[in-house]
This record gives structure tokens, C-alpha cells and sequence, in this order.
């Protein structure tokens, strides 16, 4: 009787353990459903007024077409538009040059109007407007065209980097003056020999005003 008994309390507990088991396994089981649909919710990609990113309800990234827009009726005849960059964080950075120099007068009336024609309430942004660096790149024809006469360097597709004088540039290609000493047959030092380049927008990689501090004699 008593080995019986104890036969059967065995048995029973072992079926409580397998029980006890089977739900600590399905808690952890929809434990984990849970977060993978908490996950999945959170990993689809945010959209303007998702509630998933409060951030998202009062901001929107700035319309670049809409503040071209704005840009070029501001413009006079003298001046063109070089750049606009929009970064996610809404910081507004354009870029205006003028074959007469741009006054600071101009980019304060081109940021006010900017500025009254964009709703900070929807579009929270940060506003620069100025001339480009001397050391940047060229982004548009007009700034070839207002460096004639200028010394630039000019970087291939190919990588090949030449510096010479601009002498001419229009809509489809420029053209370059380079004047460098070298060895030419007769001559035992070498010679200063000025060779013209033509180069088509297309072919250059990247071309800037080469900044000097020499002092002209």
C-alpha cells in the first residue's frame, strides 16, 4: 500500500513538472511574440505624422524645388544660383555668386524671402545664404565664366590635375592655358612652353580657383 502510494504521488509530480514546463515555455513563447511584433511596428520606415515619432508630426524637411523658386526671383541679371543643399535635419545652405560681387545686402533680402514664404510651424529649419568658398569646387558654368583670366586647377575624369590660366569657357567646354619649364631638344635649360588644353564640362571631374598669396611684382 505504501509503495503504491508513493508510486502515485511520483507520477503526479512528474505531471505537475511537465505542466508547470510546457506553461513556463509558452509564457516565454508569447514573451517573445510579443516583442517581435513590438520590433516589426518599429522598423517599418517613419512617415510624416507617424506616432511612432512624435518629432515627425511638426517637422518636415523643406521643399529645395519650392526654395529655387524663391531663390532665382531674386536674382538680378548679374547674379545665378550655384547650389542648395536640404539636410535631414532641415538645415538650408544656398549658394548665390555674381559676376560683380555679391553684397551681403543681397543674401539678407534673399533669406528674408526665404524665410516669410516658409512655415517654421510645419518646417523647422536653420537658414545660411552666401557665396561659395574659394576653395570649393565649381558647380555650375557661370563660375567658369566669371573666372576668365583666373588661374584654376582642373582634375580629369582621369585624375590627371592640371593648373593654367582660363582663357575661355562657355556652355559646352572651357579652355586652359598652361605655361611650365621643360627640357626642349637644343637647349640645355629648360624652356618656358605654353600649351593650350580644351577640356568639355563632361571630362572634368572637379576645376576651383587656385588661391595664391604671391605677391605681384
Amino acid at each position: 500500500m505504501f509503495a503504491e502510494t508513493n508510486t502515485f504521488i511520483k507520477q503526479n509530480n512528474r505531471s505537475i513538472f511537465f505542466t508547470l514546463k510546457s506553461a513556463v515555455y509558452n509564457c516565454r513563447f508569447l514573451y517573445l511574440l510579443k516583442n517581435l511584433l513590438f520590433l516589426r511596428r518599429f522598423l517599418r520606415k517613419p512617415e510624416i505624422g507617424d506616432r511612432r515619432f512624435p518629432i515627425l508630426l511638426q517637422i518636415e524637411m523643406a521643399d529645395k524645388a519650392k526654395i529655387e523658386a524663391l531663390v532665382l526671383q531674386e536674382l538680378d541679371e548679374n547674379m545665378f544660383l550655384v547650389d542648395i543643399n536640404v539636410s535631414p535635419s532641415n538645415v538650408i545652405q544656398v549658394y548665390v555668386d555674381s559676376y560683380d560681387g555679391l553684397t551681403i545686402d543681397k543674401c539678407v533680402q534673399i533669406s528674408r524671402t526665404i524665410e516669410q514664404d516658409l512655415d517654421r510651424d510645419t518646417e523647422d529649419f536653420e537658414l545660411q545664404v552666401s557665396s561659395p568658398g574659394l576653395s570649393e569646387s565649381f558647380q555650375v558654368t557661370e563660375q567658369y565664366k566669371k573666372n576668365l583670366g583666373r588661374e584654376i586647377e582642373v582634375v580629369t575624369n582621369e585624375g590627371q590635375k592640371l593648373e593654367g590660366e582660363l582663357l575661355k569657357a562657355d556652355d559646352e567646354e572651357i579652355l586652359l592655358k598652361i605655361a611650365k619649364r621643360e627640357k626642349v631638344e637644343g637647349h640645355k635649360k629648360k624652356q618656358l612652353v605654353v600649351k593650350e588644353h580644351q577640356f568639355k564640362y563632361g571630362e572634368i571631374k572637379s576645376a576651383k580657383v587656385v588661391v595664391s598669396f604671391k605677391k605681384s611684382k
